[in-house]
C-alpha cells in the first residue's frame, strides 16, 4: 500500500475542493476501504492524464478520493453541455473540470489543443476514462478505448504523461447497471497505478496515431487489472459494435 505523501500546492491551498472533500471522503469511506499501490507514479506537481478502467457508476468517486489522498485535486473530463447547466456549470468551472466536445471536428481539435495548453500552463491533472463509458465486456475487462485521453495528452507541445490505473472491487459496492449496496460497509477496493505509458513512438494527432496510442494505453490498463485480479487479460479487447451494442454515455470519440 502506498504510504502517506505530502500534498501538492493545489491541495494545500484553500479551494472549493476542501468542503467537497469534507463531505465526499467520509461518505465514500463508509462504502469502501481503498488500498492504493503504485501511488508514486502520480506526480505531486505538473500536468498528467490519469487513465482508469470503468466498470461501475461508483468508480469515479473511488478515483476522486484516491487522487485526493495521493495529494492531487481530482478533475475529470465532463460533457461540454454540463457546463451550461446553472449552478452545476459554475461548480465544474470552479473546480477546473475539463469540457469535452462530442464531435470530431476542426473546432473540437482546436479545443483539445487549448485544453492541453491550459493543463500544462496551470500544472493540473485530469482524469479521463479512455473507454468513454462503462465497459461492455461480459467479464468486466477494459473494452476498446476511445481516443480522447491520448488526444489531450499528445496535443500539448510537450506531451502530457498518461498514467494508467486499474481498480477492482467497486462492483461489490455498485454492480454495473445494478443497485447500490449499503451493507456490509468498508468493502475492499484495490487500486494499482502504473508508470506513464510509453507514447514516444507516437507523434502527431492523425486518426491512425491516436488509435494506436489508445491501444497502448488500454493494454497497460488491462495488464494492471490482470495483476489485481490475478488473471490474464483477453488477447483482444471487447468491441461493442461487433456485438450489436451501442456506446451511449461516452465521453469522447
Amino acid at each position: 500500500m502506498t504510504g502517506r505523501r505530502r500534498a501538492s500546492a493545489e491541495k494545500s491551498r484553500p479551494s472549493v475542493f476542501w468542503p467537497a472533500a469534507a463531505l465526499v471522503v467520509p461518505a465514500v469511506g463508509w462504502f469502501a476501504k481503498i488500498e492504493i499501490e503504485g501511488g508514486e507514479h502520480l506526480p505531486l506537481d505538473g500536468s498528467y492524464v490519469l487513465a482508469p478502467n470503468h466498470y461501475s457508476e461508483f468508480d469515479p468517486l473511488i478515483l476522486a478520493v484516491a487522487t485526493w489522498r495521493l495529494g492531487r485535486a481530482p478533475r475529470f473530463m465532463a460533457k461540454e453541455s454540463l457546463f451550461r447547466v446553472p449552478v452545476l456549470g459554475w461548480l465544474l468551472r470552479a473546480t477546473g473540470m475539463v469540457p469535452v466536445a462530442r464531435a470530431s471536428t476542426a473546432a473540437a481539435a482546436k479545443q483539445t489543443l487549448a485544453q492541453s495548453t491550459a493543463l500544462v500552463a496551470d500544472r493540473r491533472g485530469v482524469i479521463v476514462y479512455p473507454e468513454g463509458s462503462l465497459t461492455r465486456d461480459p467479464d468486466m475487462w477494459p473494452m476498446r478505448g476511445k481516443t480522447g485521453a491520448v488526444r489531450l495528452a499528445l496535443a500539448a507541445s510537450t506531451p502530457i504523461p498518461v498514467i494508467p490505473v486499474a481498480t477492482w472491487g467497486v462492483q461489490e459496492i455498485l454492480p454495473r447497471y445494478g443497485k447500490l449496496r449499503f451493507w456490509p460497509p468498508r468493502r475492499r477496493v484495490r487500486m494499482l497505478l502504473g508508470p506513464p505509458v510509453d507514447l514516444s513512438a507516437f507523434t502527431g494527432t492523425s486518426p491512425a496515431t491516436l488509435t494506436a496510442a489508445t491501444d497502448a494505453v488500454m493494454r497497460d490498463v488491462s495488464i494492471l487489472l490482470g495483476r489485481l485480479r490475478d488473471e490474464t487479460p483477453p488477447a483482444e479487447r471487447w468491441n461493442p459494435s461487433q456485438h450489436g451494442q451501442t456506446e451511449t454515455g461516452r465521453l469522447d470519440s
